[in-house]
């Protein structure tokens, strides 16, 4: 499966391009849509997860890049998907949890991290060391992030050899959006300038060279730049293409290459399919599935206030607020105004930094009681127009299959501005 990546370059070289969609998200709901997605279609699926998210320490999940593998594994298994279209990919993959941390310090770690993902079997690897640590600038000189990269490679080399592994692809890059989104409103964003990708890509390639990792850079297969997308807590900067002519122009000039377009999230199913179009055809999407998972189940809520007897009154956005308010780490430092601009962030941000939270005790309990007021009984379609009006009467079904096509709703327009995936090579 992971040759399908490899393709991609020459898809788009050979006027045939197509994309895929890269589901970063630990959610077992988001999993299970994107699997049952895979399996009804009969495509492959790329699940990545981010290191904040997953990591050799457990990240914010709990989960080491082994046990995300297993969790994964474990709902293919169940939806009927085999292990054999299963593509996994770490995200952002470098010192970013850490960087408050020396630069010494922040790299020890995340060089145990990428050690932990490859030995797990994570295929696509991802580097990014763009960020700063404790005392040193917030963004970095490109030689200073490739240097720390390549290093991240060799480790990444060293592993994958060790443990007689495929040979990782890699995605690296300078110009890297922040994870998760931006934290403040956004206007107009320019994509990356063709001449900071060029050297981006050189620095890279000689540096690699100068390590002795010419066949780990020869298994590099998108830069990550920025297209001139993004969302903050806010709003959403759509794709113009005009605006990233010159840029995507550098991919005829590199044609070993495509871009990873990360951010693309709330993007219309037209900017996803132009950005696959234009040389962007691996589309990143996280906050966006979970989004559209706590719009359902925050809908959910309030029809179970409406006609479960005992539920309560928004139990389920209740117990959210509540979390949030307990452990504020986690929002906090994202979200800005008075006291109801931050509850309003809290709960409806574009930012969707409540995933940070439906993993903890007291969420998965309300979430459970949620599901289990609803199991059984039959949501009137009024009701159902009321909250849910852009569920079709096909997709109302018990509270989980609910959930589960909002989620599809996204995914689906990411199929579509993908195209047909080639299987066979």
């Amino acid at each position: 499966m992971d040759r399908i990546l490899t393709r991609l370059a020459a898809a788009r070289r050979e006027g045939r391009p197509f994309g895929i969609t890269s589901v970063c998200s630990a959610h077992p709901l988001v999993l299970r849509a994107a699997i049952r997605r895979a399996v009804r279609e009969g495509g492959p699926v790329l699940i990545e997860a981010t290191c904040n998210q997953v990591n050799h320490l457990g990240g914010y999940t709990g989960m080491t890049p082994e046990d995300f593998i297993r969790f994964a594994e474990r709902i293919a298994a169940e939806e009927g998907l085999e292990r054999a279209r299963m593509i996994f990919g770490g995200d952002h993959l470098g010192p970013n949890p850490w960087r408050k941390k020396t630069p010494e310090a922040a790299l020890e770690q995340a060089s145990l991290m990428v050690e932990a993902y490859v030995r797990a079997g994570f295929g696509k690897i991802h580097l990014d060391a763009s960020m700063g640590c404790a005392g040193e600038p917030a963004a970095l000189d490109d030689r200073t992030i490739a240097e720390r990269a390549t290093g991240l490679a060799e480790i990444s080399e060293k592993t994958a050899k060790a443990i007689g592994a495929p040979p990782p692809l890699y995605i690296l890059g300078t110009e890297v959006p922040v994870p998760g989104g931006a934290d403040h409103a956004l206007e107009e964003l320019r994509p990356t300038a063709p001449e900071a990708a060029r050297a981006t890509i050189a620095i890279h390639r000689e540096i690699f060279s100068r390590a002795g990792l010419e066949d780990a850079f020869s298994r590099v297969i998108a830069f990550v730049v920025q297209p001139g997308v993004e969302f903050g807590s806010e709003n959403v900067i759509g794709y113009r293409p005009e605006f990233a002519t010159e840029l995507t122009a550098l991919l005829d000039e590199e044609p070993q290459f495509v871009f990873e377009a990360h951010s693309t999230d709330y993007q219309t199913r037209e900017a996803l399919t132009r950005l696959v179009r234009d040389g962007f055809p691996i589309l990143k999407v996280g906050p966006g599935l979970t989004f559209a998972l706590r719009e359902a189940a925050y809908a959910l809520d309030v029809i179970a206030t409406e006609m479960v007897p005992g539920y309560g009154d928004r139990t389920l956005a209740a117990t959210m607020e509540a979390v949030m308010l307990s452990a504020p780490g986690d929002w906090q430092a994202h979200y800005h105004g008075d006291e109801t601009a931050l509850r309003l962030q809290r709960h409806y941000s574009y930012s969707d930094r409540i995933r940070y939270y439906w993993n903890r005790p007291e969420a998965e309990k309300a979430f459970e009681t949620l599901l289990a007021a609803l199991r059984g009984k039959t949501i009137p379609e009024t009701l159902l127009h009321q909250f849910l009006p852009q569920l079709s009467p096909a997709e109302a079904g018990d509270p989980e299959a609910i959930l589960i096509a909002a989620v599809d709703r996204v995914l689906a327009d990411y199929q579509s501005a993908g195209g047909t995936t080639p299987m066979n090579f």
